[in-house]
């Protein structure tokens, strides 16, 4: 018997990533739904966003307990708005998930913890050629903010009243901006 082998060696980031890509952009299935949210079919992700159809997402604000907000900047090699920064953590739903399963699963793969969950509410966004109809969370945690699944590439925390001008000042994805910045910066709707 000879030496033990050696153990292989780990896939490079550049491998991962572009897997990771592969996987996202294309093979995942979705419900497409109408605006009153009933489910119509489904597709695949691919599918769902060459043809712009409508489906769901979930977006979770993730607040300091000195009222900051965590904001992230996206990895590259993302299908929708690469490199650009974004206020909450989240991201489609998988067919047949619940809103809440799908909550917290996007913020333990995007931001590595976890975390209860309070509901903000619900929306539709219509540009972009993107339809989504989103239901939005938030919790409380003081990090660290490890983000394991490579979507997340650089963090930081932002005031609640800053947030507008640090939007204003880097590329951001107009969704979760339009849909969620209102609700933080108004939240009891004054």
């Amino acid at each position: 018997m000879g030496p033990p082998a050696e153990p292989a060696p780990p896939p490079s980031l550049a491998a991962v990533d572009e897997e990771r890509a592969a996987t996202e952009a294309g093979d995942a299935v979705v419900d497409v739904v109408d605006r009153d949210d009933r489910v119509i079919g489904t597709a695949t992700r691919a599918e769902m966003r060459a043809e712009g159809l409508r489906h769901r997402a979930v977006y979770v604000v993730v607040r300091t307990t000195d009222d900051r907000i965590v904001v992230h900047r996206r990895a590259d090699w993302k299908d929708v708005y690469p490199g650009a920064w974004d206020l909450c953590f989240g991201g489609v739903l998988d067919a047949g998930e619940a809103w809440d399963a799908a909550a917290a699963r996007e913020l333990a793969e995007e931001a590595g913890i976890d975390a209860p969950l309070r509901p903000l509410g619900s929306g539709t966004y219509d540009e972009d050629g993107a339809a989504i109809n989103g239901r939005f969370y938030e919790c409380t945690h003081d990090g660290p903010y490890p983000c394991p699944d490579g979507e997340v590439v650089e963090v930081r925390t932002v005031p609640v009243t800053e947030l507008a001008a640090f939007l204003d000042r880097h590329p951001h994805c107009p969704d979760s901006a339009a849909l969620v910045l209102p609700l933080l910066l108004d939240p009891i709707g004054t």
